[in-house]
């Protein structure tokens, strides 16, 4: 008997689909710093304050296997390695500039209602 749901993930609207392929707390920041040009490992790094190695090294191995990011590795010693958006990615890290404004024009409004909900909501 065939399963009741298929193999791909039943997704309840296209938001739902962007904020999979998002979630985790450093995915959009690396998008938009990647959405300058390819960055290597360390820049990235400094780029993204604040992510640990950890959680940097597990979200662009999930990003480069979602087709988001593209991982060149130039086999030079030392190792170089750099990290850039593909024309797939680069459409959702678009899609996100509008996001980017919002923000910008609203930073004191979202400070404010962060601080009344009692901290800066970064967890």
């Amino acid at each position: 008997m065939p399963p009741d749901h298929p193999s791909t993930p039943a997704f309840i609207c296209g938001l739902d689909a962007t904020l999979r392929v998002l979630a985790g707390k450093w995915k959009p920041l690396v998008l938009y710093f990647l959405f300058y040009g390819p960055k290597r490992y360390g820049e990235l790094k400094r780029s993204v304050q604040g992510v640990s190695h950890k959680m940097l090294i597990q979200h662009l191995k999930e990003l480069e296997s979602d087709g988001i990011v593209a991982r060149t590795d130039y086999g030079e010693i030392p190792p170089r390695v750099d990290y850039a958006l593909t024309p797939f990615g680069l459409s959702l890290a678009e899609a996100m500039i509008p996001l980017c404004g919002w923000g910008d024009a609203h930073e004191a409004e979202i400070a404010q209602a962060l601080e009344r909900r009692g901290g800066m909501g970064t967890d």
